[in-house]
């Protein structure tokens, strides 16, 4: 009995080890080769750097159309000196609306008469100095209570302030009559290209301080220049 047994298990062995066997060389076959996961790592780097190179044009197309408005807002619309209404808002220096006006009414004024750049600058320096480049019609003596070296009340109004021995107080209170006035006494003085900005003014308008003008330089640069682009 024992033998039949044994005898019956060896039989059975190789037919329950055949299925596993099966399994396994199956499992083998379906095994990607070497050229395929090449094949399959080719194409996850392909996909990979199209996604980059979408990424890094996504990146670049947005940049560029964030510089674009930056772009408009650092290039200033033209400023025409005939033309107030191109004037910036914002004004230049701080300077705006009527002050600009005057300025331009000074530098048209100067170049009507053959002054250069730098007379420009002076007329416009003295303005800004002299009355905030308002045309006001009034002076140091409603503001301040000076007086002349004769003690007597100063008679100064317009843009620069000039009193009644500059001219009448019409002549005084119209800008380019003004800056004619001041132009006339500024080409009297010799060499006044020469000097100190300040100085040249201070032999026109005889002030007390001869350097009082320098602060306003650079202010009045700036809106000179503004206003001596080509008008299209």
């Amino acid at each position: 009995m024992s033998t039949g047994r044994t005898s019956a298990r060896a039989k059975r062995k190789p037919a329950t080890r055949k299925p596993a066997a099966r399994r396994k060389s199956t499992a083998k076959r379906r095994k990607p080769g070497t050229r395929r996961q090449a094949a399959v790592r080719r194409r996850r780097r392909r996909l990979f750097r199209r996604v980059l190179l979408s990424t890094g044009a996504v990146v670049i197309l947005g940049g560029l159309l964030a510089l674009i408005p930056l772009q408009l807002a650092h290039d200033p619309a033209p400023v025409c000196i005939d033309e107030p209404q191109t004037f910036p808002e914002a004004g230049i220096e701080g300077w705006r609306g009527e002050q600009l006006e005057n300025a331009a009414t000074i530098v048209r004024t100067a170049a009507a008469l053959g002054f250069p750049r730098e007379g420009e600058i002076l007329g416009v320096m003295t303005a800004m100095g002299e009355s905030s480049l308002r045309n006001i019609d009034y002076g140091d003596w409603e503001t301040s209570g000076f007086t002349n070296l004769d003690v007597s009340r100063t008679t100064s109004i317009g843009l620069f302030q000039q009193q009644d021995w500059w001219g009448s107080a019409e002549q005084r209170m119209d800008p380019a009559t003004a800056a004619t006035l001041f132009f006339d006494r500024l080409g009297r003085v010799p060499e006044w290209q020469e000097m100190e900005p300040s100085h040249a003014i201070h032999r026109v308008q005889i002030n007390t301080d001869r350097d009082y003008y320098a602060r306003f330089q650079a202010d009045a640069t700036a809106v000179v220049d503004a206003l001596s682009g080509p008008c299209d």
